[in-house]
């Protein structure tokens, strides 16, 4: 499995944590039972390193978007944060600017219009 197709399992399953109440581990199960994910692991490391660090990453989103709060945050934008700022901050030997490009493509990928450029933005701002 490619990095980008690995990010992008990592999106699903972190989007799909955002709304049900249950652990990483049965959301990874009910996912390989239900549309017989193929597990990768770059990608099972990232949704793990999100859902572990999540308090953490989500007080950087607050700290660098301007005017938007993680609970205010459409779903989408508010995945494709997470997990770029979890790769970030946590996976020290994958280019910052390949973190930043792979989210934006997320961001057109499952987002809306103004989501591609609000990711950029904060992401941007982390980076410096």
């Amino acid at each position: 499995m490619t990095r980008s197709a690995a990010r992008d399992l990592a999106f699903h399953l972190i989007f799909e944590r955002a709304f049900r109440d249950e652990s990483m581990e049965e959301i990874i199960a009910d996912a390989e039972e239900a549309r017989a994910i193929e597990e990768d692991e770059f990608a099972m490391a990232l949704t793990n390193c999100v859902n572990d660090h999540l308090a953490e990453i989500d007080a950087e989103i607050d700290r660098y978007s301007e005017k938007w709060k993680v609970n205010r945050l459409p779903k989408v934008s508010l995945t494709v944060l997470r997990l770029a700022i979890g790769e970030m901050l946590y996976f020290r030997d994958i280019p910052v600017a390949a973190t930043i490009n792979e989210a934006v493509e997320l961001a057109k990928k499952f987002g809306g219009d103004d989501s591609p450029a609000f990711v950029n933005g904060v992401l941007a701002k982390l980076a410096d």
